[in-house]
């Protein structure tokens, strides 16, 4: 025989109070957003149209009797923008790639071992963020000339050739600007990795290579954080190549594009269709790594 017990209900979570603040805050956002994409959304809409409805309707939405492809085929045919992309992805990924690493591995020695200097060399990575690599812009490009990356014919640019030298040095020069702020970012997480499973490992046997291997995982938003803030303006630089790729066969999307707008400043559909294929990429490459992005900046300010 079973005796029922009353037990209490279980207590419904209660909603929020509304607040009308949230609402002013939330329309600043909207607000906001929508004039920071409306000259995007306005540069692809008209590189959809022909000339005449460029000027004759400038506002509105490409529909079928004003959708046009001309400026697009235009910089297919005399563009050449295969190789300007073809170029800006290999100096993109081998930056992030040598950023990440190089950033990581300095990140875990930095919050791993104590040694004498290590606030000191912290610091100095530091002074690297507040310090601009613009102003050094004479001495890289007698650095780089020197070892032969800009012809690619001597010294350490005959490794790469005429064609590839001028990206190497680009991502040479990327790497340098992108490491002190990757070092910043991700001694923050290195950090709060628990000691205990570090030292667990190395109970375990594993050398420091291969717990610094097991780390990784656990800083995984780290990593997507230092790659959107190296890529975004690795991508977007006009300076660097201008000054080292300028040639054809070695120029990047950006300085492709700006290019192709002097020689097509009258031609607006081509102008706008190279506006647009210059930055999609980067803005397709944003959204997808958008959520690891935020997710890192919230993980590193909250933990």
């Amino acid at each position: 025989m079973s005796i029922a017990v009353d037990r209490p209900l279980p207590d419904r979570p209660r909603r929020a109070p509304f607040q009308w603040s949230h609402v002013g805050v939330h329309g600043v956002l909207i607000l906001y957003t929508c004039i920071a994409l409306a000259p995007v959304l306005l540069i692809i809409s008209n590189s959809l149209k022909p000339a005449n409805a460029i000027f004759a309707h400038p506002f509105s939405v490409p529909w079928k009797g004003n959708f046009d492809f001309v400026g697009y085929k235009t910089v297919a045919d005399i563009g050449h923008f295969e190789i300007y992309f073809k170029n800006s992805i290999i100096v993109t990924v081998a930056t992030v790639f040598l950023v990440m690493t190089l950033s990581a591995m300095a990140a875990y020695a930095l919050s791993e071992y104590r040694f004498m200097g290590n606030t000191l060399l912290a610091i100095f990575f530091a002074i690297g963020i507040m310090i601009p690599i613009r102003l050094g812009t004479v001495s890289i490009l007698r650095l780089t000339k020197d070892m032969g990356l800009l012809s690619g014919d001597r010294g350490i640019g005959w490794i790469f050739g005429p064609t590839y030298g001028p990206l190497a040095a680009l991502v040479f020069v990327y790497t340098a600007m992108g490491i002190p702020l990757g070092i910043f970012l991700m001694t923050q997480f290195m950090k709060q990795v628990p000691s205990d499973l570090k030292n667990a490992a190395r109970v375990d046997g594993a050398g420091e290579y291969r717990v610094f291997s097991l780390t990784l995982p656990l800083v995984r938003p780290g990593l997507a954080a230092v790659a959107v803030f190296t890529m975004l303006p690795v991508w977007n630089d006009l300076w660097f190549p201008l000054l080292l790729a300028p040639k054809e066969g070695s120029r990047t999307v950006t300085l492709g594009a700006q290019q192709f707008l002097g020689q097509y400043a009258s031609d607006w559909n081509s102008a706008l269709a190279a506006l647009t294929l210059a930055m999609l990429p980067v803005m397709a490459l944003y959204i997808v790594f958008s959520r690891q992005f935020l997710g890192g900046l919230t993980k590193g300010a909250i933990d």
